[in-house]
């Protein structure tokens, strides 16, 4: 029994109410705040939450063509009746690769039969100097010297989208550069032929060409045509498209190569896809 203390309107005097023994503890007790503190929050594991979102994904919503493939000219075709509405509308060609660790982001140049936008001036910079510096400035390079460059590119007071390099100044710039144009593939090398002592002839064949380049996960995306285009142009692009990539990426050999000469590393394409603005991504099989 305890005495609470309470008072009786008549007598004034105080009586006991007893408080009965399962009574709630209030949320500030001592007991239950302790009870509290050792309850610890679990954080799902890695692999908990991997697991959960594959769950996830194999619920949602799938398109028709995440998983069927076509060939090259059926998806075209496709493409042209979803797109019937906009005959100015692109065809985008997406193109995965399995990049490795410790090799260079693909990267060419190609002269798609037809083009579809404009081609942009690319901007050149080479390191040369003397009579080779001369012969770049008439090809049309944009910056040209030598040595004293080396600060100014790796501040980023000249970008350019390729750098050429003569034989007898590469290995003055590799010490200072290698470390940054590397990760961006503009390193000069001489297995892509950007270490040269022809600058001159190098430039000359850069004209009427455009760069493409993936990215760091290993993608390819590019423009190939437009709707208006006759099939026939856009299936043209696509093929000289990836015969680009797939010499870039060791899976198409020729010359020297074929011979065994070469030990260039072949990086994988694990797929390739046509779309559109609004319509679907297809996957090619033929590619």
């Amino acid at each position: 029994m305890q005495l609470l203390g309470s008072l009786c309107r008549q007598c004034r005097a105080s009586f006991p109410i007893t408080s009965p023994a399962n009574a709630r503890l209030f949320a500030t007790s001592q007991a239950l705040l302790a009870r509290h503190k050792q309850v610890k929050i679990r954080t799902p594991s890695k692999k908990t939450l991997a697991a959960k979102a594959r769950k996830r994904a194999l619920k949602a919503k799938k398109n028709v063509y995440d998983t069927e493939k076509m060939s090259l000219a059926d998806a075209v075709a496709v493409l042209r009746a979803v797109e019937v509405g906009r005959p100015n509308a692109t065809y985008e060609l997406l193109v995965k690769t399995q990049m490795k660790s410790g090799v260079a982001v693909p990267k060419g140049r190609v002269n798609l039969p037809r083009e579809a936008k404009p081609k942009e001036e690319d901007k050149i910079l080479v390191f040369a100097e003397g009579r080779q510096a001369e012969e770049a400035k008439r090809a049309g390079a944009h910056v040209v010297g030598g040595p004293e460059l080396i600060d100014a590119v790796i501040n980023n007071r000249h970008q350019a989208a390729t750098i050429l390099c003569t034989s007898a100044l590469i290995r003055t710039i590799t010490p200072k550069l290698g470390r940054v144009l590397g990760p961006l593939g503009l390193m000069p090398s001489e297995r892509r032929g950007t270490v040269t002592d022809d600058i001159a002839g190098y430039i000359q064949r850069l004209q009427g060409t455009s760069e493409w380049r993936a990215d760091k996960f290993g993608s390819i995306r590019t423009a190939i045509g437009k709707l208006h285009f006759p099939a026939g142009d856009v299936v043209r692009n696509v093929r000289h498209f990836m015969t680009s990539v797939k010499r870039v990426t060791g899976n198409q050999k020729d010359g020297d190569e074929k011979r065994g000469k070469s030990t260039k590393p072949v990086t994988a394409i694990s797929k390739v896809m046509l779309s559109t603005g609004q319509g679907p991504g297809i996957r090619i099989e033929d590619f």
